[in-house]
């Protein structure tokens, strides 16, 4: 697979993250009976119930080999189910952007839990690319409420949470290293969001199974959770898997810096939020962290 259309999954997954972010929020907004749980459960029943039995319909579901379960519902407990949780959580308290922008920060520890865990050497211009991305999203979020002020009234519960799933993020990253490099990426995606399933259905029938006839399910409502479960749990995470098994971690993982810009403008689109000033000039900034981030080493003469 040519670079050139890795690097373009790796962007359209984090199209597909950034207005995931504003598509939980509008949930949120227009059903207030909803929860965290019930949004996760039933977004990884849908994902389960198209990817395995297309899967297995093209015979392209590879079967786990021997030792390799137990890094399946690793995997599963990092992602989807303890990062989904501190995710949305965090989104339920603070904006869809504000949310995304935070969650962006993850490339700026990637590279040191991989140089823990696997003695991966981090490049200079990496961490360029990652400071530069950092500068970016700083003047989104400390600019970005309004044309004269500062933009830093966040819940702090929400805050903790998303911090909490950034945390999750790298070990998550950690362990995807491990599979990358023995099963496809559609394959590795289905597992994961299938053991998610059974992580989160008991769960969610014990704590929020009486608020499951509560619900208004409209068409946009079923909808909007098509959209989370196919695009955002399947397709994000196959063309993410795609970047980690081609790139490596570190650089696959820079990709989702940009995830702000999306959310901010489909937060602008939708009238969530407005625009200002310094939200195109994050954006410049962040492409820019990334496109030198990208940037091969020279090779030693």
């Amino acid at each position: 697979m040519k670079k050139t259309l890795v690097y373009f999954l790796l962007a359209l997954a984090a199209i597909i993250w950034g207005v995931s972010f504003i598509i939980t929020k509008q949930l949120f907004v227009t059903q207030p009976h909803i929860t965290v749980l019930i949004i996760l459960t039933f977004r990884l029943l849908l994902a389960s119930a198209v990817t395995i039995p297309a899967l297995l319909l093209m015979r392209k579901l590879e079967p786990i080999r021997r030792g390799d379960p137990k890094w399946f519902l690793l995997l599963a407990f990092c992602e989807p189910f303890i990062y989904s949780i501190c995710e949305t959580s965090g989104v339920q308290l603070v904006s869809g952007s504000m949310a995304s922008i935070v969650v962006a920060t993850i490339p700026l520890f990637v590279p040191f839990g991989m140089a823990a865990a696997y003695k991966e050497k981090i490049q200079p211009v990496t961490l360029v690319g990652i400071t530069i991305t950092l500068i970016g999203l700083a003047v989104m979020l400390l600019f970005g409420g309004s044309s004269d002020g500062a933009n830093l009234d966040a819940n702090p519960a929400g805050l903790a949470w998303l911090a909490g799933a950034v945390f999750i993020a790298v070990i998550f990253t950690i362990l995807l290293v491990k599979l990358v490099g023995r099963y496809k990426p559609f394959t590795i995606t289905a597992y994961q969001n299938l053991f998610g399933c059974l992580y989160f259905i008991p769960l969610m029938l014990l704590i929020d199974g009486s608020h499951l006839p509560q619900l208004n399910y409209t068409p946009l409502f079923i909808v909007l959770l098509l959209i989370l479960g196919i695009f955002c749990s399947t397709l994000a995470y196959v063309f993410y898997n795609i970047g980690v098994a081609k790139l490596g971690a570190t650089a696959a993982c820079i990709f989702t810096n940009v995830i702000p810009a999306f959310s901010l403008l489909a937060a602008i689109l939708i009238g969530q939020e407005q625009l200002t000033w310094s939200k195109p000039l994050g954006m410049v900034i962040v492409v820019t962290g990334v496109i030198i981030s990208q940037i091969p080493p020279r090779a030693k003469a």
